[in-house]
């Protein structure tokens, strides 16, 4: 297996800026599904959520942040009489998908909002950095 190279803070924010936008991306997808139904409950949409893990680096002694994964939510969707609805069941039924759009909002909101705190910090030591060579 390759040596890694020991962390930065340039690496673990971006690592960090990566896992914000997948956790806004599952939000998005779950919101562009809300209200979504399927003639059957196996085939009804769930909402998706992004798993993080901590991935300690030992030469630096940093922490840091990497997306573990996807996961769908074992929310069971809404069962809905409309008879008239094309994709109902044979006893009128359909299953909508258990998405809470305010919630997804706030995820997408709250995600959106700590990617722009790693743009900042990004900014900052940069601006700090500029100012060390400066004052050599």
């Amino acid at each position: 297996m390759p040596e890694r190279q020991p962390m930065t803070l340039f690496s673990m924010t971006t690592r960090a800026m990566s896992a914000q936008m997948t956790r806004m991306n599952a939000a998005t997808s779950n919101l562009a599904n809300a209200g979504s139904v399927s003639s059957t409950e196996e085939g009804a949409y769930r909402p998706i959520r992004a798993v993080f893990a901590v991935e300690l680096d030992r030469a630096s002694g940093l922490a840091g942040v990497t997306t573990g994964g996807l996961v769908r939510a074992e929310t069971a969707p809404t069962k809905r009489h409309d008879p008239s609805h094309p994709l109902a069941d044979k006893d009128g039924f359909v299953f909508e998908a258990p998405v809470d759009e305010t919630a997804e909002m706030v995820e997408i909101m709250e995600s959106a909002r700590q990617y722009q705190n790693l743009v900042q910090a990004l900014q900052t030591a940069k601006q700090l950095m500029l100012e060390t060579l400066r004052s050599q």
